[in-house]
């Protein structure tokens, strides 16, 4: 399509050739009535080329008019009005924000090991508790007087052990002494005899028959001799060791017995293994208490745990011992805690990883079992350049940028690269200096090198009533000139 400007001069002409030739025809001069149907003709000729002369000067006018605006147009950029922040160097924190539920620091659900109705309980629900102390008593009688004979039995043991140890050994070892030594005796008497004998023998006063019974003798008396010797050596080395086992085998499986009928009193008395509180107790007194279902709640409430799942990647830059607050209904002000466990392995089912942030409870205002809202400070940087979020935009090739007000009055498009990003602010590591500006209001959309008109941000009411008080001096000065 033609540009305006190129149909103005042929316009004109158009207009020029129907004007002359309306003109043309006004001169023309009229026929004689005779010929009246011709002077008609020319007459509608005429009208016509008047009509033809004047749509072409309004035409004309019209492409004048539209080239005018078109070149003005093009004289003027647009301009948008945008608001801008500057580049901030301050403190910024890579929050993370979930939620969780709180536990008590340590539970403990009291199961007793045997059935037995209850007897008695020593706490209720509230109470508080230490470790060690007594809340409940079952049925126990039973036990008790099983425990009292299994004592008996063991006493008796024990008095045995001491008698065998104390008596009756030694008294076998003498007696085998006493043996050993008699038959000693007797094998010298028979070595005397069968030497005199033989003296006999020798000068023929006696016969060899008795000195060949002497000879057995003798013989006799050495063997009884040998095996007097052997049982005393048996006693004194052997005999009191199996004796002193046999004696502590009988007092050991006494004690056994004893010490398991006592386990089994004692499992009638319910203790608490932790300080805390009783916070739950289903039972009443007389009602059965079955081995393996709990009796008694207690938790220790000193301290709670929030517990929460977060995503890994999250979960990689916090460590233990990070700071966080915890925001619970019902409390205006956020109760401050410690990050004391960040689990090793992701949870199968949700794929997260579970974090505890544990805070002191000295009023037992957080109550487990709460719904809460988390904010775990992973990392801190001081003296970083800091940005409003709604700043930053992505660029079409998929790149981070922003738009800087320079000082030509156009906003300049600049690649940058983000770092932590908190609420409403936003690090840049690369791209931006302190002393820059950038759009913060009407970024989107907003092409590179487009002309701005930088305007203030909008206050809040209470500081627009301010600025009116303040403008109300300056509102008189005139009537004071």
């Amino acid at each position: 399509m033609n540009h305006p400007s190129t149909l103005v001069p042929s316009a004109a002409k158009a207009a020029i050739d129907g004007a002359a030739l309306a003109a043309r025809l006004k001169a023309a001069p009229f026929q004689s009535k005779p010929h009246q149907p011709l002077a008609r003709a020319n007459r509608r000729s005429r009208t016509r080329a008047w009509l033809g002369a004047a749509s072409a000067l309004a035409a004309l006018v019209s492409l004048l008019l539209l080239a005018s605006c078109s070149k003005n147009e093009s004289k003027e950029e647009p301009t948008v009005s945008v608001q801008v922040a500057a580049v901030e160097k301050t403190t910024i924190e890579h929050t993370i924000t979930t939620q969780a539920i709180l536990f008590p620091r340590q539970q403990a659900a009291i199961v007793p090991k045997i059935s037995a109705p209850v007897q008695k309980f020593l706490v209720k629900r509230g109470s508080p508790v230490h470790e060690g102390e007594l809340l409940a008593v079952l049925e126990n009688r039973d036990l008790s007087a099983a425990a009292q004979d299994t004592k008996g039995s063991y006493d008796q043991a024990q008095a045995a052990y001491e008698t065998t140890t104390g008596a009756s050994l030694p008294q076998e070892i003498q007696k085998a002494e006493a043996d050993e030594q008699q038959a000693k005796q007797v094998l010298d008497a028979q070595e005397k005899i069968f030497q005199s004998r033989q003296q006999l023998f020798d000068q023929g006063a006696l016969p060899r028959k008795e000195l060949d019974q002497s000879r057995v003798d003798i013989t006799q008396a050495r063997n009884q001799y040998a095996i007097a010797k052997k049982h005393v050596d048996y006693l004194v080395a052997k005999g009191k060791e199996q004796a002193l086992k046999s004696a502590e085998g009988q007092l050991e499986s006494a004690k056994g017995k004893y010490l398991g009928a006592q386990a089994q009193l004692s499992y009638s008395e319910i203790r608490s293994p932790i300080n805390g509180v009783v916070t739950d107790r289903p039972l009443y007194p007389g009602e059965m208490a079955a081995a393996g279902t709990a009796l008694l709640t207690v938790m220790d409430i000193s301290s709670v745990i929030a517990k929460a799942h977060i995503p890994q990647s999250e979960a990689a830059v916090l460590k233990v011992g990070d700071q966080g607050t915890m925001t619970v209904p019902g409390i205006e002000q956020p109760i401050e805690g410690k990050v004391t466990v960040v689990s090793p392995a992701l949870d199968p089912n949700s794929t997260t990883v579970e974090v505890w942030l544990e805070a002191k409870n000295p009023k037992q205002a957080l109550k487990p079992g709460t719904s809460v809202q988390l904010s775990l400070t992973a990392q801190t940087v001081k003296d970083a350049l800091v940005v409003p979020a709604s700043s930053v935009i992505t660029t079409p090739d998929g790149a981070t940028a922003v738009m800087l007000a320079g000082a030509d009055g156009r906003a300049h498009q600049r690649t940058v690269k983000l770092g932590i990003r908190n609420d409403d602010d936003v690090q840049i590591l690369d791209g931006v200096t302190a002393s820059d500006k950038v759009v913060a209001t009407g970024v989107y959309g907003l092409p590179d090198k487009t002309k701005i008109k930088i305007e203030a941000a909008e206050a809040p009411e209470g500081s627009k009533e301010g600025a009116k008080e303040d403008a109300k001096p300056d509102a008189k000065a005139p009537d004071e000139k």
